[in-house]
């Protein structure tokens, strides 16, 4: 009886405290529904309340980023928004602060922000991405508005899925976006174009007008997420990242006006969007730009400016440092230098030959070596005399009637001749001369690796070697002479000088 009465007591606490379990379980839930209301309906009506226009409203924030002052449809744009996503918040972000200035209603939910600083505001006011607080991310064009608030919504499913899919782009207009395929070799300071599977739904390029939806957290990662002009500076970036970019094919974009339409505002549009392109390659160290064609357009150094780095120590650029190799401006130079010089020492008569790492990179693949700085020759001292180039450097140093300068090294004992007077990319001249069957001169350096006397056979005779597009003069049995002075396998082993420092 006693353990009857036993068992009856254990169970009413056992059934006491499942009670209070349950009802402080209650009481949790409903304080959380209370403070987050609208997570609570979404736990009673599941999906459809995520697929509402003010659902999409409070997740996404809508920037304006490329827009001209004097020719816009900043205000209607807002406005068509509003009437398809009210309450949407709206970033307008200038170069400076805008004017004149917007006439805005005052119930939008609109930041206007100018990426300019000055003295009166802190460092954070002209970082607008500060302000975002939305999980996603639509740069938005200037004059575009949806056909349908869902589109944003199936953009927003699509970027939800697995996979290196980082944005979804939509179009705007009637016209398709062209797909293109493009690298970014940072470390050669170059992008490439060229064309791709033209019905591809992930590009890394996508040439035309368009609107671009992002995780905000994968937009705030960019290093320069509103560098301009948008999208093609974007797109640059997520190539770097490895990022893919999905073309949402079933949805396009209207215009609410047609803007630049008079022939001086759309000149005067397409030369300040090639002046911020051109910018934005010389911020971020894009130098060469090769296009589906094969044409290349250069931003880096030019013959009116000085080379793309300094001074030169210990035989190491700063952009070997850096991971980078020689800037393909500066190699361009060098060449038109080296054909140049060759030129003038063919027609004059001057025996020469190519040197050190010129002659390397020739038996390698016919150019310079793809980080080297300078390119080297040797002649025969007593050559000298035929050239009145080499004379009049001798004296002084010269312009030539086409702009390179010609000059005795302040160095030692050889020539040197510079691109121009203002970029100093060059092309040193060393003079050897005969001693008994071995060629020495007068000059060395202890640094220079190849820098060492040679058996006069390997002049005689002298051969030819493709080289910077032309056919340059060479030592004979160029493999025998480089290992000579570089060591076994010199060719087929490349490194950098002083290789050490960079790994």
């Amino acid at each position: 009886m006693a353990v009857r009465r036993q068992r009856l007591v254990y169970g009413a606490l056992l059934v006491n405290l499942l009670v209070m379990i349950y009802l402080a379980f209650q009481q949790h839930r409903y304080i959380s529904n209370v403070s987050n209301p609208i997570t609570s309906v979404n736990q009673y009506l599941g999906d459809t309340a995520s697929n509402t226009p003010q659902s999409v409203a409070n997740r996404i924030t809508v920037i304006l980023r490329d827009f001209e002052m004097f020719d816009n449809a900043i205000v209607d744009t807002i406005r068509e928004l509003y009437s398809e996503l009210n309450g949407t918040k709206v970033l307008i972000v200038g170069d400076s602060h805008l004017y004149p200035p917007l006439q805005l209603d005052v119930k939008w939910n609109v930041d206007v922000v100018s990426l300019k600083p000055d003295l009166l505001h802190n460092y954070s006011s002209s970082r607008p991405d500060h302000l975002i607080k939305t999980k996603y991310v639509l740069v938005l064009p200037d004059g575009a508005k949806f056909k349908h608030w869902k589109h944003i919504q199936k953009a927003m499913n699509m970027l939800g899925g697995k996979g290196r899919t980082k944005a979804v782009v939509l179009g705007v207009g009637t016209n398709s976006l062209h797909c293109m395929s493009m690298g970014v070799d940072v470390k050669r300071w170059q992008m490439s174009l060229w064309k791709a599977n033209v019905s591809a739904d992930q590009c890394d390029l996508l040439v035309g007008d368009q609107a671009v939806l992002l995780l905000t957290e994968n937009f705030r990662s960019l290093a320069e997420p509103f560098a301009r002009p948008f999208p093609t500076t974007f797109y640059i970036q997520a190539k770097v990242r490895d990022w893919k970019v999905r073309y949402m094919r079933s949805h396009q974009l209207v215009w609410v006006k047609a803007l630049f339409s008079a022939p001086h505002n759309k000149w005067k549009h397409k030369r300040l969007e090639e002046e911020r392109l051109s910018v934005f390659y010389r911020q971020w160290g894009i130098k060469a730009v090769v296009h589906p064609d094969g044409k290349t357009d250069y931003y880096g150094c030019t013959r009116t400016t000085p080379r793309c780095f300094g001074t030169i120590i210990n035989d190491m650029p700063e952009y070997l440092y850096e991971g980078k190799w020689t800037p393909p401006c500066c190699l361009k130079a060098l060449r038109e230098t080296a054909r140049h010089v060759f030129s003038i020492l063919q027609q004059e008569g001057v025996r020469y030959w190519l040197e050190g790492g010129s002659l390397l990179g020739a038996a390698r693949n016919g150019d310079i070596i793809p980080w080297d700085y300078d390119g080297d020759v040797g002649i025969y001292k007593e050559d000298i005399e035929k050239s009145s180039h080499l004379k009049d450097a001798l004296e002084n140093s010269f312009v030539d009637e086409e702009g390179f300068v010609w000059e005795k090294a302040a160095e030692g004992d050889f020539f040197r001749v510079q691109y121009s007077e203002h970029n100093h990319m060059h092309m040193d001249i060393h003079p050897f001369y005969s001693k008994d069957g071995t060629m020495t001169k007068n000059t060395w350096f202890k640094t220079h690796r190849q820098d060492t006397e040679f058996p006069e056979h390997f002049l005689t005779p002298l051969t030819k070697i493709p080289f910077v597009g032309v056919q340059a003069s060479a030592p004979n049995h160029v493999k025998e002479f480089l290992e000579f002075k570089f060591g076994k396998g010199v060719i087929e082993q490349p490194r950098f000088p002083n290789y050490k420092r960079v790994q």
